[in-house]
């Protein structure tokens, strides 16, 4: 296996101002894109709020975007309909939804974006969010990633984008991460640990990132207490293992 893989952290954010056409100002940086991974990832971004702040209302023409929140308290519009969102909620909106966030709490916003290519024109406008575990395809699901267990993007999303999970490691447990078929990133929300790939070991904590591009592959070992990441998981069809 390749032993390449992407390690960015959010300590040197970009500072925005007026973010989707929103007054105020806000922090935002990029953590992966599609150059050196061979999957259809558009972006993954950590962005920002201050309390108060807002990014604005808008709609994708052409991609699809998963949101994950890491901290603090908010409420997301979804083609007009408010939804209340904390640490661990997780969003899918699909291709030519109107979305926007804000930020009610007292602290910080933060939250991780995942925008990909859509494969599909969007469908239909309806105002109804569904839970994941819904059996047909709506335009957006609103979960709680640690409550409700994985999330498989599929159920809205048309693009590559599979399972989205929290996982959460014993003291000195680890995991063994394949990108076969497949591409992974994990952005690391509580404890310390490792992640190993051949002979390099990064150190991870809350704000380290990591992306492993197809033919790579990696250990993740927990520190003393405990180690806790998101993770999600990218399908790269055969045509595109070049």
């Amino acid at each position: 296996m390749r032993e390449s893989v992407v390690v960015a952290t959010i300590h040197d954010p970009a500072d925005v101002h007026g973010v989707h056409s929103a007054e105020g100002h806000s922090r935002w940086t990029c953590l992966a894109r599609r150059t050196g991974l061979h999957g259809r990832w558009e972006a993954v971004e950590w962005a920002w709020l201050p309390p108060g702040g807002v990014s604005g209302e808008h709609r994708h023409s052409r991609t699809e975007e998963l949101y994950f929140v890491l901290d603090g308290q908010g409420e997301i519009t979804l083609d007009g309909r408010r939804y209340p969102v904390r640490p661990g909620t997780t969003v899918l909106t699909a291709l030519g939804r109107r979305h926007g966030l804000r930020n009610t709490g007292r602290q910080p916003l933060s939250w991780l974006v995942i925008e990909i290519p859509a494969d599909a024109d969007p469908p239909p406008s309806t105002k109804d969010a569904v839970m994941h575990n819904s059996a047909h395809v709506s335009h957006a699901v609103v979960a709680d990633l640690r409550r409700s267990g994985p999330v498989d993007a599929a159920t809205v999303l048309t693009g590559p984008l599979r399972t989205v999970r929290v996982t959460r490691l014993h003291p000195r447990g680890t995991a063994e991460l394949a990108a076969r078929d497949v591409e992974h990133t994990v952005y690391v929300t509580d404890g310390v640990g490792t992640v190993e790939t051949g002979a390099t070991t990064v150190a991870l904590a809350p704000g380290v990132s990591v992306t492993l591009p197809l033919g790579t592959g990696a250990r993740v070992r927990a520190g003393a207490d405990g180690l806790e990441y998101f993770h999600a998981v990218l399908d790269v069809p055969r045509e595109d293992h070049q």
